[in-house]
Formats: C-alpha cells, structure tokens, sequence
C-alpha cells in the first residue's frame, strides 16, 4: 500500500514539476498562431469579376504581413447577399474560428428598398452572436441611394453610427469613400470596384483594422 501511495504522490510531483513547461509551450504555440479575420460580405468584399487575389480581403493580408503581423483574412464575401443573407452564413464564418469579423452588408439591401428596421435586426443578430462567441467586430457602413424617398436614406445611414454605438464596435464610415463616382475606381458597369478601387476599399478598411489586430498580434 505504501509503494502504491509512493508512486502516486511522484506522478503528481512530475505533472506538477511539468506544468510550467506546458503552460509555456502552449502559449509559444498561441503566440505563433496568426490573426484569422473573416470578412462577411457581398460583391464587394468577394470581388467583382477580380482574381480573389485582387478583392480587399487579400489585400489586407498582404498590407497587414508587410507590417508585420501575422494574419489570416477569409474572404465570405457572396455577390448578391443581403443581411439576411449574412445572418444564414453566420454560422459557417464563426466556423472558421476568426479572431476579428469585419461585417460589410447592407448595400443590397439599400438596393432594394429592404425596410431599415429589418436590416439593423439582421446586423444587431450577427453583431450579437459573434460578440456572444468572443468575437471583435469591425462594422463597415453603406449608403442607400434616395431611390426610397430621403427619409429612408437618412435612416439607413444613421443605422451604422447608432449600431456601433450601441456595441461599441469600431465602424468604417462607408466602405466605398473615395470610390464610389471615380471612373478610375469603379468598373464599367458603375457599381463595382475595379481592382485599383479595391485597393482604395482595403486601405479604407485598413486604418480601423489595424488597432484591433496589432495589440493582439504581440500578446496572444
């Protein structure tokens, strides 16, 4: 009995004795691991008619590893979606474990008149659910053409700011700043990026992503 209770007490001794060198080998690993950021979006964010090398999710992993930080960006972006849309594919963004969920939708909805009661629901569901899995995110604002009469222009404008106050998540003012208009920006058809104009969107992005992956790229 006393050679049983021997061998015990030295198990517990060596696992103790060898937590430290756990602990640190695992946070060597957590520290090398790179920043994976998804990027849920529409056209914009897939890149319309552009090699997926040239739509900004790529460029910001670029423009970020030039800096110095390790990163991964996920492009979900789906030519089409709406906020509907984005709160269906959720699920399979969360899926990919992203420390940052940079969300870009709306512009479709603008688009077609969609109530804005009923986009901001669909953005506070996937601003909620990914805050509620750890999550950060960098909301990115559009605009709605007055086509809806002004009034749902103004409202679907204001909806961003009110959003990431509410949540206290950074917000890019509109995705499109500079690019929208510019004919050296835009494609032919007038409503997508060139790939010039998706370098112009990614350092849009790039200014508010950067605090938020920075701090953890030397810490984690």
């Amino acid at each position: 009995m006393r050679t049983i209770q021997m061998i015990a007490t030295a198990a517990v001794l060596a696992v103790t004795a060898s937590t430290p060198a756990v602990d640190a080998e695992q946070a060597a690993v957590r520290a090398a691991a790179p920043i994976r950021i998804v990027a849920l979006g529409d056209s914009l964010t897939s890149g319309h008619r552009l090699p997926r090398a040239e739509a900004y999710p790529a460029l910001l992993e670029a423009a970020l590893k030039e800096e110095g930080v390790s990163a991964v960006v996920v492009n979900r972006g789906v030519s089409g979606d709406t906020t509907s849309g984005g709160v269906r594919r959720l699920p399979a963004a969360l899926d990919d474990r992203p420390d940052v969920l940079v969300v870009a939708l709306g512009v479709n909805d603008g688009l077609r008149g969609v109530p804005v009661a009923q986009v901001r629901r669909n953005l506070e569901t996937i601003i909620e659910t990914a805050q509620a899995r750890g999550v950060t995110v960098l909301l990115c604002a559009m605009e709605a053409l007055p086509v809806y009469g002004w009034q749902y222009t103004v409202d679907f404008h204001n909806m961003y700011t009110a959003l990431a106050d509410r949540y206290k998540v950074p917000l890019v003012p509109f995705l499109l700043m500079g690019v929208l208009g510019d004919p050296d920006l835009m494609s032919p058809d007038g409503l997508h990026p060139n790939a010039a104009g998706a370098r112009a969107m990614a350092s849009n992005i790039l200014s508010y992503l950067r605090p938020l992956v920075t701090p953890a790229a030397t810490t984690r």
